[in-house]
């Protein structure tokens, strides 16, 4: 399927106008990029989140394909059941073609909650998608910290005063967890590049087993920045290797996208008012930066390995 902005623009399928996201959301840029390439039908399950809530507000829906909510917790365990619910009724020729299995959960029931059912579902090999649109916090329930939460930022548990400047511990490295679960097909990306975005998308959704994105989306209430500048912050992101595009293909770790120049942290976190306290505090901004680029270093020495 061509990835040319045109031809994705007049596919019919996608996230219908009117759900509720809040101005400057990065995850309906994801969804709709996700409904646009692919090339058969799709199931979706999706743990609760924001994205739940502002789609399927009773008695309305968004979504133009099956859909189905479930907890926190247990997402990759339904997307188990539905893909072999689909298989059974294949076996007994009341289903002509298989649909592919799409599960799709924020950070919070990636992460953190969810982490035990989605391990289970790799672990049991099923042939399905799961997406993980990753905000950094658990923003629809009031903006609390997650274990996708960088080190320094502001939340409404982690506050910013004498005792702490924001979240104390680095993030986790979902990406790198997930791979080392030996899934065929496993990737990060970002709604700023979207044509590596699509592309990973396409490579997920055409692999057998399961497949894992981790797709960087923004959140305006929660990182505290001007709505219209949602895809110049996910582009600084990339930028700054705070967020690096690469790919972990049947083993083979590979890089997708270079920038040309080592732009600082800071530009990325200056952009926002969670960080807000930490522009000032050089010690502080050296460690992040530290941080930044061992991690970065580490991925280069898998992608030569």
């Amino acid at each position: 399927m061509s990835l040319n902005l045109r031809d994705l623009s007049q596919r019919s399928q996608g996230l219908a106008p009117g759900h509720r996201a809040c101005a400057g959301c990065g995850f309906p840029t994801l969804i709709r990029m996700l409904l646009a390439t692919s090339a058969r039908p799709l199931v979706v399950v999706n743990a609760t989140g924001c994205l739940e809530v502002v789609s399927t507000i009773y008695p309305y829906s968004a979504w133009p394909v099956p859909w189905m909510h479930n907890a926190f917790e247990n997402a990759a365990a339904t997307a188990s059941g539905v893909q072999a619910a689909a298989v059974a009724l294949q076996r007994r020729g009341r289903l002509d073609r298989l649909p592919k299995v799409v599960a799709i959960g924020g950070d919070g029931g990636t992460y953190d909650i969810g982490l035990q059912s989605l391990s289970g579902a790799l672990e049991r090999g099923t042939d399905f998608l799961y997406v993980c649109y990753n905000n950094e916090g658990y923003m629809n329930t009031g903006i609390q910290r997650s274990s996708a939460t960088p080190q320094g930022a502001r939340t409404t548990t982690t506050p910013v005063g004498a005792r702490q400047l924001g979240k104390p511990q680095p993030r986790k490295d979902m990406t790198e967890i997930v791979a080392a679960h030996g899934a065929p097909y496993v990737a990060q990306a970002s709604i700023s590049h979207w044509g590596d975005l699509g592309k990973k998308l396409q490579k997920a959704l055409a692999t057998a087993g399961p497949t894992f994105l981790n797709v960087l989306t923004p959140c305006q209430p929660g990182w505290d920045y001007p709505p219209e500048q949602l895809v110049q912050i996910a582009k600084m992101a990339v930028e700054t290797r705070y967020w690096p595009l690469y790919e972990v293909d049947r083993g083979v770790w590979r890089i997708t996208y270079i920038p040309r120049e080592r732009t600082p942290l800071k530009a990325f976190l200056e952009m926002q008012g969670r960080f807000r306290h930490l522009l000032d505090d050089e010690k502080v901004l050296a460690e992040l930066q530290s941080w930044v680029d061992a991690h970065w270093e580490r991925l280069e020495a898998r992608a030569r390995a």
